[in-house]
């Protein structure tokens, strides 16, 4: 169950990821106070009812139309992660002094040098413990 959630978790983090940077336009044509048509990343169908342009006399009296056309942009976020060069002295001298002493903390050190280590122990001509009377209790 606890796997589960986790991909569950970290798949819906990755599609926030995703929205969040992700930028779109949506185009929307009215007729009147009614919304006729919506599309995003294209543009929207028309109703049919635009006034076509007359070069007679009559198009000297202009007429307000009735449709509309209104494009939303969303704008997706552009910086995810802050740059090392935007970050002020008395932060990038701290971010500094950690790592050196992070990477002090686990240092592989030399092991240390073991003078007897190819030595065997000498061989056991008696019991010691039986002959000097010392028992643990």
């Amino acid at each position: 169950m606890k796997k589960v959630f986790a991909k569950i978790f970290a798949s819906t983090l990755a599609v926030l990821v995703l929205f969040s940077t992700l930028s779109f336009t949506v185009d929307q044509h009215f007729c009147g106070n009614f919304l006729v048509d919506s599309a995003i990343f294209t543009k929207a169908k028309t109703c049919g009812m635009e006034m076509n342009s007359a070069t007679s006399a009559e198009a000297s009296i202009t007429k307000e139309p009735c449709c509309t056309n209104k494009k939303v942009e969303v704008k997706g976020q552009d910086e995810l992660k802050q740059n090392f060069n935007n970050l002020d002295f008395q932060q990038q001298l701290f971010i500094t002094g950690f790592v050196y002493f992070y990477l002090q903390v686990f240092e592989v050190s030399e092991p240390d040098f073991i003078p007897f280590k190819d030595y065997s122990p000498p061989k056991l001509v008696c019991d010691i413990q039986l002959q000097d009377q010392v028992f643990l209790i």
